[in-house]
């Protein structure tokens, strides 16, 4: 696949530094960041508040398939986590969602669901993919 602009992956265990390098890369460039463990917070913050169970697989990848999550940037700071129109990104930066997008995280369907939406946000390039299996498994 020729994108116009390439995708830049940064991938590593947690506490590793690929947030900080990734804003900073990002901003440098002008690319948009796409932090992954966002999209897994935002689905646990709807799914709370649509009343679907964390330990629900099957209800969450029917869930995170139908959500319009997307990144708009903001000059000199974080993108901003979008649902349609809805920020997200105050909501999800919390110790209850962040337990919550791991719970989310361990389900297949959802990592499915979640590994396309990456694949969509990233397909024409201009983007820093930052968190983990991005160099392995969504953009290898």
């Amino acid at each position: 696949m020729t994108r116009p602009r390439p995708v830049i992956a940064i991938d590593g265990p947690a506490g590793a530094g690929k947030s900080t390098v990734a804003q900073q890369l990002a901003k440098r460039l002008g690319y948009v960041l796409v932090d992954t463990g966002a999209l897994y917070r935002g689905l646990a913050l709807i799914a709370r508040e649509r009343g679907v169970p964390w330990n629900d697989g099957p209800g969450l990848g029917a869930l995170a398939a139908t959500l319009a999550l997307h990144f708009v940037p903001v000059p000199g700071g974080a993108p901003r986590l979008l649902a349609g129109e809805r920020d997200l990104s105050t909501d999800i930066r919390t110790p209850e969602i962040s337990m919550g997008a791991s719970d989310v995280s361990k389900h297949p369907e959802v990592r499915a669901a979640l590994l396309e939406l990456q694949r969509q946000l990233g397909k024409d390039g201009g983007v820093v993919l930052e968190g983990r299996d991005i160099g392995t498994v969504v953009f290898p």
